[in-house]
């Protein structure tokens, strides 16, 4: 199955170094032409269904997109492929790919890849059945689940970027969704938000406030990696279970 054109969608993909990287290499794999492939979704979706009307207009009739929100999962996807597919209105084939790639970090190679691997691509003209994976029927191995708020205080005082930041360093110690590790989860606003970015970690029952790098570091290290609590970043008045 050849595709006429082929989006790298998710959000956070327009800047960043982590973006540039991803971008830079995926230009290396697939021509310089790639920069108009790559659509940042970080503010919304307008732009993705701008860029897909365009490619309908110019003619493209069958249409890959290669999914990297990291918090993708069932719902979304079959959300995603019925918008699709109201907007191709039967002029072309539009296709989705079936795997959250973005919950390992942005992987160029393995976005690209997955360009070729056609039984995991959804067509957004057939129901949106959306393919089976067992990631989705069970648990994810953890010994602690991470709650990051990303409600509208707590992301206009940054939640977002920390929430990079905390992914990247779970990642880089291999602490995500492992027995040891962490089961990382946004959520809508958690309370108390004049004191965010909130972030809670259970079973512990413990409370945070993280403000920068730094903050999120020092409770990786201190809390998820070393197993302490970390005492100075802790919502006055909350006490931990642990």
């Amino acid at each position: 199955m050849d595709y006429q054109r082929v989006l790298f969608v998710g959000p956070g993909l327009a800047s960043g170094s982590v973006a540039e990287a991803f971008g830079a290499e995926v230009r290396d794999l697939r021509g310089h032409e790639a920069d108009r492939d790559i659509v940042d979704t970080l503010e919304g979706f307008d732009g993705l269904w701008g860029v897909i009307r365009e490619a309908l207009d110019q003619g493209v009739e069958r249409l890959l997109v290669v999914d990297l929100e990291p918090t993708s999962d069932s719902a979304y996807l079959d959300w995603l492929c019925d918008e699709l597919g109201r907007l191709a209105q039967g002029r072309a084939g539009i296709w989705v790919t079936a795997q959250a790639l973005g919950r390992r970090g942005l992987d160029a190679r393995a976005a690209c890849a997955s360009i070729g691997e056609h039984a995991r691509h959804l067509p957004c003209d057939q129901g949106n059945a959306v393919a089976s994976d067992p990631d989705w029927s069970r648990v994810p191995e953890h010994a602690r689940q991470v709650f990051l708020c990303t409600g509208p205080r707590c992301v206009r005082r940054g939640a977002l970027p920390l929430w990079k930041r905390l992914r990247r360093q779970l990642l880089a110690r291999d602490l995500i969704e492992t027995p040891d590790g962490v089961l990382l989860t946004r959520t809508g606003c958690q309370f108390p938000c004049n004191l965010g970015p909130v972030l809670t970690v259970h079973p512990d029952g413990c409370w945070y406030r993280v403000r920068d790098d730094r903050e999120v570091e020092e409770l990786v290290e201190t809390h998820l990696e070393g197993g302490r609590i970390a005492e100075r970043l802790l919502i006055k008045g909350v006490t931990c279970d642990a």
